[in-house]
């Protein structure tokens, strides 16, 4: 994380930020990204991004590698909470993947005073076509305020298998109509593209962290 591994969107003390991870296959300035900050900055909040060392890598020519284990991922987004200057509530969350590993250090940072609550735009509850395999377990158990954003046709977790999860109380789920993995929709169905999901995800997460301050 030489230099700054930030792209920050969105200024004024006390400000509540949300720091945001990418997925495993894109970078965190991807078009999707970049909505999701200009979005939540525009309803108030401050948006820090960052990429774990494997993404970054790729920036510099390094080889298109798969995102190695939760464990030193974790370790690398618990870095960039030490890093990350912030002088008000701390919301730590990310797309697919990078809110998967938020959420495994959620708690241990809750416990500590460090952060408010947890974002995931569209959580890989599981691989597609692998309902089986499922990434829930410790989100049976989660202390940490929550909000998840998913697509209801998302292939990670649709809204009809998601529904049969045995959740913490302190989960709470966001549907986007149609959505797929990006929230994306299809159009010829909802008559809507993907920016009204990306909007509309947006301003749920702003409502619900105001909730939290």
């Amino acid at each position: 994380m030489a230099g700054n591994p930030f792209l920050v969107d969105g200024s004024g003390a006390g400000r509540a930020t949300v720091l945001l991870a990418h997925g495993a296959g894109a970078a965190m300035d991807t078009p999707f990204m970049t909505a999701i900050a200009a979005g939540l900055v525009e309803r108030g909040l401050r948006v820090a991004r960052f990429e774990f060392a494997y993404m970054a890598a790729r920036r510099s020519g390094g080889p298109k590698r798969p995102p190695p284990k939760a464990e030193k991922l974790q370790a690398e987004f618990l870095a960039a909470v030490d890093r990350l200057a912030c002088d008000g509530p701390l919301i730590i969350g990310g797309k697919s993947m990078g809110g998967r590993v938020a959420s495994l250090i959620a708690d241990e940072l809750f416990s500590a005073g460090r952060i408010c609550g947890l974002v995931c735009l569209g959580y890989p509850f599981h691989p597609p076509g692998k309902p089986e395999r499922l990434r829930t377990g410790h989100l049976e158990a989660l202390n940490t305020p929550a909000l998840i954003c998913q697509g209801t046709r998302d292939p990670f977790g649709t809204q009809e298998e998601v529904q049969g999860y045995a959740l913490s109380a302190a989960v709470r789920l966001h549907w986007l109509e149609d959505g797929n993995h990006d929230l994306q929709p299809r159009k010829t169905v909802t008559g809507f593209g993907q920016e009204h999901n990306l909007d509309a995800a947006c301003a749920a997460v702003s409502g619900w962290a105001k909730g939290l301050e």
